[in-house]
């Protein structure tokens, strides 16, 4: 858990320190934790949250009362700025929801559900899709960019299928890249059309599985890909929101969600079942080659 202290948090607040005391003394929030030495430390999801909610206008006492709810970063806390085209509360929410989620959950919970909501309200050739879509997979691909780098013996190629990056199938591969990143996979992503030169990319990157995700592409695309993929090798395939009208043997058929299509592609390189995780109670494990 992130803690700032007394100055931190004030200067987050835009308040002096003296007020921020006065308000932990009049309504008891924030409240803050001690450290060893006994100075105030604050919680950062409580100063994040209180600060949105007095940026939206509120008295201290109705933020307060507000934040207490809990009810700040949700996804339907994030489709009224994403509709309303302000990407500085959207990342506020954003990071809201990441001081008391996991990432994963932040982005399964909060951030594809809300820009769901925006494409069913606006539908998908709106300029509020546009603007949610593009917001969101900015706020993946950086997401992405931060995951912590470890050991990378799994790889995995990633033919992209998608339509454009606005897309809905777009911004889920975005989640699943992120989520593969973070178990310890380097990825390499194509488009599913580049086919010149694959055979030798693929001995040089020496792959674990191959994905294909999307559904814009025909499925002498995607065949003409996996085949050259492939190599003559027996490597998994895996699909991803794509969908072929002829089935094959040895290709995985993932759930259209990320975080879901992220632990099946786990399980198969791993050689075990999600489900045998979940009954567990257990995460999925790193990735290893």
């Amino acid at each position: 858990m992130e803690y700032l202290k007394v100055r931190e948090a004030a200067r987050r607040l835009n308040v002096s320190p003296s007020t921020l005391r006065a308000w932990e003394h009049r309504f008891g929030f924030p409240r803050p934790d001690r450290s060893p030495g006994g100075h105030r430390l604050y919680r950062h999801a409580d100063i994040a949250a209180l600060r949105d909610a007095l940026e939206q206008g509120l008295s201290i006492s109705s933020a307060i009362s507000r934040v207490r709810q809990g009810d700040m970063y949700d996804a339907p806390s994030l489709v009224g700025p994403l509709c309303a085209f302000d990407g500085d509360r959207a990342g506020r929410v954003a990071e809201g929801a990441l001081a008391v989620r996991s990432l994963e959950r932040a982005v399964e919970e909060v951030l594809l559900p809300a820009l769901a909501e925006v494409g069913e309200r606006h539908g998908a050739d709106s300029v509020e899709w546009a603007f949610a879509a593009s917001w969101t997979g900015e706020w993946l691909r950086w997401a992405r960019r931060l995951a912590t780098q470890g050991p990378r013996s799994t790889r995995l190629l990633i033919a992209d299928a998608t339509a454009h990056e606005l897309d809905a199938d777009a911004i889920q591969l975005h989640a699943l890249q992120l989520f593969c990143a973070r178990s310890g996979a380097q990825l390499l992503t194509v488009p599913v059309r580049s086919t010149r030169g694959l055979t030798a990319a693929v001995e040089l990157f020496r792959p674990s599985a191959l994905v294909i995700a999307g559904g814009a592409a025909s499925d002498d695309e995607v065949a003409r890909f996996a085949y050259a993929a492939r190599a003559g090798t027996a490597r998994p395939v895996a699909l991803f929101r794509c969908r072929l009208r002829g089935r094959s043997a040895g290709v995985e058929q993932l759930d259209p969600a990320a975080l879901a299509a992220h632990w099946q592609l786990l399980a198969l390189l791993q050689g075990e079942q999600p489900a045998a995780w979940q009954q567990r109670g257990e995460l999925p494990p790193a990735v290893s080659g």
